[in-house]
Parts: C-alpha cells; structure tokens; sequence
C-alpha cells in the first residue's frame, strides 16, 4: 500500500484548470500555477498537467504555462496534450516536466511512442488512454480529441501496443465514471492492469478517500489520480497518505503481535 501513488491533475482550458463530468459541462476552478504549488506542499507524490483542448484546437501545448508550473514544484511533473513531434516532446522536457503524456498523437503515430523511448527514455513515455465501454458491454474503445472522437480501437488490444512501442506508463481514464465521483472505473482498470506489466494510474470517478482505499486493495492500478477531490480542498494528497500510513502500520502491528 504504501507504494502507492496519489496524483492530483491539473486539466488546462485557456490558462485555467477546469472540470468537467463526463469530458463535458467543463467550469474553471482554479490557476494552475497555485494550484501546482498547493499540492506540492501538501506532499502529492507527482502531478499531472494536460492541455485538455491543445490537440482538438491544433496548437502546441501551452509551454509558458508549464515552465511556469515547473519552478514552482519538485516533484515528478507528467505534461499532455498538444504534443505531436520529437520536437515538442522534447520542448515540454526542457521546459521542466519529467515525462510527456501521448494520447491523440499516439493513436494517429503510433511511432512516436518508440521514437521517443528511444530518444529519451521509456520511463519518460507515458500513453494516455481514453476509454469508454462499448454498448454490447463486451470491452473498452479508444477515444482522442479529448473525447470526442470514438477511434474504433479496442482500449485493450491497443494499450498492449502502446507498450511493445515503448511506453512506460499508462495514464488511463474512464470516460464513463469522469467526474461522476462514483468511484474509479475498476473492472477497467483491472483488465488494463492484468494485460502490461508496466504501472496504471487509474483516472476518473474518484469521490472519496474509499475509493483510493478500493483501487489499492483489489490491485487495479498502481496510482491514482483525482481532480475534483483536489481541487475543492475535500481531501488533500498527504491526508490520504498519512491515512494510509495509519491502516498499514495498524495491520502490520496486529499481524506480527497478535
């Protein structure tokens, strides 16, 4: 349990960080520069920032905004949205984040995934999946536009190629339970997590501290990511982790004493 990841997100429209449910109905909540730094000091083990609009607008990702971002914390630093080149990849690196987020432009390329392994990194390379559950119930596709788009892809059969390309990490939303704050898609999670053997940060539907507790306890993800718990200071990042802290110790001291 203590392995575990806590990540807040920071979903960018305009400048300002915006949620929304279900990909849509999206209202501004905050600057993403405090809000950056709010969840650093709170002791948020990374931070994910994504350009929601830059590839459905076509245009780059906002670089000021995250060099701006970047100065503020110290931490892992994951940035989507917007990217399509080697090129880019390698601007929103240097413009301080660790790891580049891939989700439209890896559907449309899927060699950008090895090229930029190759060039920086896997553990650099995170694909972004947005998956919603087909009607018949019989498994995940793949969604790029920020939602808009349904690829036809089978989320499944495609996170397995993203990850012989060379990524390193799967960011994976559901589109079903986004915003819902019903608790995290896990069958989902769970089939994605049995079929790579690289980390899952497990994205929408968080509502409360038991749906971290329930990610973590049937093993469907190795972090998890929120935004409205966060950003409507119901929860913070280094209460969830002391809590966490709690139950483990408590456990180990019963197990080993009693």
């Amino acid at each position: 349990m203590l392995t575990k990841r806590i990540i807040p997100c920071l979903d960018v429209k305009d400048g300002k960080v915006v949620k929304g449910v279900n990909f849509v109905g999206l209202k501004e909540v905050g600057d993403p520069v405090e809000q950056a730094k709010q969840y650093y000091q709170q002791g948020a083990d990374e931070l994910v920032f994504l350009d929601i609009t830059a590839t459905h607008e076509h245009r780059d990702t906002m670089i000021h905004v995250v060099e701006q971002v970047a100065k503020e914390i110290y931490m892992p630093f994951t940035v989507g949205g917007g990217i399509r080149s080697i090129e880019d990849i390698r601007n929103i690196l240097r413009a301080g984040a660790d790891k580049i987020s891939l989700n439209s432009a890896a559907v449309a390329n899927p060699e950008l995934i090895q090229q930029g392994a190759q060039q920086f990194g896997n553990q650099c390379m995170v694909l972004a999946v947005d998956g919603k559950k087909r009607k018949d119930g019989s498994g995940w596709n793949v969604f790029i536009n920020g939602g808009r788009i349904d690829t036809g892809l089978d989320a499944l059969e495609w996170i397995q190629k993203g990850v012989s390309l060379g990524a390193g990490e799967i960011l994976l939303t559901s589109m079903d339970a986004d915003g819902t704050k019903a608790g995290y898609d896990i069958e989902f999670c769970q089939a994605v997590s049995k079929v790579v053997n690289v980390p899952v940060i497990a994205s929408g539907g968080c509502g409360s501290l038991e749906d971290f507790y329930e990610l973590f306890e049937k093993e469907a993800a190795d972090a998890a990511l929120a935004a409205c718990l966060f950003h409507y200071g119901e929860l913070s990042s280094l209460y969830i982790k002391k809590l966490f802290f709690f139950f483990f110790f408590f456990f180990f001291f019963f197990f080993f004493f009693f």
